[in-house]
C-alpha cells in the first residue's frame, strides 16, 4: 500500500520514473521497488507515472509514494495490436518541445520530496530532471525512445528535433542496467551494466489456481494476455469449443459485445489480486499465454517454464529484436491475425506444446543485481559490462 511519513535519517530516498506505456514498464520496476525494499526496508520510494495505481497498491512492498504524472508518451494505440505512427510522433514531440520547463518542475519535486536517486524506466524527462537536482540517476529498460521513434521514418521527418531531445536528456544519466532483448543505446553517454532478466516469479501450485480460477481437471489451460490496453474484436465462441484447453482471460484484456460462454473463464484483474493471487501465478498455472510480443510477458514465461503463443503487435520496432531472442529462452510459435481473432487456436497450440524444451535457462535475478546497484550508486563507482 502508499506509505508516507516520516522517514530514518540516513535512508535512502528513491524516485521511479516509470513509463505508462503498458503494464510491463511498471511490473518490471516493481520488482526492482520489491528487492531494493526487501535489501533496504528503511527505503523510502516515490513513483512518478501514469500507469494504473492500483498495480502498485497490490504489488508493491515496502513504503512507497505515488504521484500520478505523464513521464513521456509512449506509443499511441487503439489496443495492444494497432498503432498510430503519426499521432506517435505528434504526442512525443509536443511533449519533449516542453521538457526544460517540465524538467524544471519535476527537479522542485525531487528536492521536495528529499529524493537521493532517480530512476527511469526509460522516460527522458526523469534525467533531465536529476541533472537539474544535481542528483545521480540509473536508466533502466530494454529499449530507448530515440530508437523506437526511429524506426519510423516519414513521420519522424517531419519532427527533426524529436530524436535530439531524447538523446541530449539521456545523455545525463549517471547508469544504466539493460535489460536482455535490448535495442538502442547507441551514443550512449553511461555505463552501462547487462543485467538478467527481471521477472515475476510465482510461488503458487499451479493446480491451485487453475482449481481456484475454476479451469476443469484435465483441462491445459490456455492464457489470453494482452496487456493494459487489450484487444477489441476476439472471437470467444470457438474458443470455448478447444478440445482440451481452457481459455482464461482477464477484463481488461477484451472489449466485450456479448456475453461469454460457457468453457471461457473471464476474470476480473482487481478480483483476482482479492483472492491473494497474482497475474504471475496465472501465468505459471498456464500451459500456453496467447499474446503479443513484449518484454514483460516474455520475462515471465521464461520465468515460469511457460509456452507462448504470438501474434504480430503492428509496426512495433521492438517487436523483431524480441522475435529473434525468444526461441532460445522458451517454447514459442507465432499465430496471424486471423487466426487469432478467427478462434482457430487448436492447431497451433498443439504444435507449440509438441516443441522441445528451449536450448538455454537464463538467469531470471535480475530484481535482486539491480537492487544493489540502486543502493549503490553515490556510494562506489558502478561497475562496467555484465554483472552475473
Amino acid at each position: 500500500m502508499a506509505v508516507a511519513g516520516a522517514r530514518p535519517p540516513g535512508a535512502p530516498v528513491i524516485a521511479f520514473y516509470i513509463s505508462g506505456h503498458g503494464f510491463g514498464h511498471a511490473s518490471r520496476v516493481i520488482e526492482m521497488m520489491n528487492a531494493v525494499a526487501a535489501a533496504r526496508p528503511d527505503a523510502a520510494l516515490v513513483v512518478r507515472t501514469s500507469a494504473a495505481r492500483w498495480l502498485f497498491d497490490v504489488t508493491v512492498r515496502g513504503r512507497f509514494e505515488f504521484h500520478a504524472g505523464a513521464c513521456d508518451t509512449g506509443v499511441i494505440q487503439s489496443d495492444s495490436l494497432h498503432l498510430d505512427i503519426p499521432a506517435t510522433i505528434r504526442e512525443a514531440s509536443a511533449f519533449m518541445a516542453t521538457i526544460d520547463a517540465r524538467a524544471e518542475g519535476e527537479a522542485a519535486f525531487l528536492r521536495a520530496r528529499g529524493v537521493t536517486l532517480v530512476v527511469g524506466d526509460l522516460p527522458p524527462l526523469a534525467f533531465a530532471a536529476a541533472a537539474r537536482a544535481a542528483l545521480p540517476s540509473v536508466a533502466t529498460g530494454n529499449f530507448t525512445w530515440d530508437w523506437i521513434y526511429g524506426g519510423y521514418a516519414d513521420a519522424i521527418a517531419g519532427a527533426p528535433d524529436l530524436l535530439p531531445a531524447i538523446r541530449r536528456a539521456y545523455r545525463q544519466a549517471s547508469l544504466t542496467l539493460r535489460l536482455p532483448m535490448w535495442g538502442g543505446f547507441e551514443d550512449w553517454g553511461s555505463p552501462i551494466v547487462d543485467l538478467p532478466f527481471v521477472a515475476r516469479h510465482s510461488a503458487r501450485d499451479p493446480r491451485e489456481v487453475r482449481r481456484a480460477i475454476g479451469v476443469p481437471d484435465g483441462r491445459r489451460m490456455v492464457l489470453a494476455s494482452f496487456g493494459g490496453l487489450g484487444i477489441d474484436g476476439l472471437a470467444l465462441a470457438p474458443l470455448a469449443r478447444l478440445d482440451g484447453y481452457t481459455v482464461v482471460t482477464t477484463g481488461h484484456a477484451l472489449g466485450l459485445d456479448g456475453g461469454v460462454p460457457r468453457g471461457v473463464v473471464l476474470l476480473d484483474d482487481r478480483e483476482v489480486y482479492g483472492r491473494g493471487l497474482r497475474y504471475q501465478d496465472l501465468v505459471r498455472a498456464a500451459e500456453v499465454v496467447v499474446t503479443k510480443p513484449g518484454y514483460g510477458i516474455i520475462a515471465e514465461c521464461v520465468a515460469n517454464d511457460t509456452a507462448m503463443l504470438y501474434t504480430s503487435r503492428g509496426h512495433f520496432v521492438e517487436y523483431d529484436v524480441l522475435v529473434e531472442a525468444m526461441p532460445r529462452f522458451l517454447r514459442c510459435g507465432f499465430l496471424d491475425h486471423d487466426n487469432l481473432y478467427g478462434g482457430n487456436w487448436q492447431p497451433y497450440l498443439d504444435a507449440l506444446l509438441a516443441q522441445p524444451p528451449p536450448a538455454e535457462r537464463p538467469a531470471t535475478n535480475g530484481a535482486e543485481i539491480a537492487a544493489r546497484h540502486l543502493l549503490g550508486v553515490g556510494t562506489h563507482p558502478p561497475g562496467v559490462g555484465t554483472d552475473y
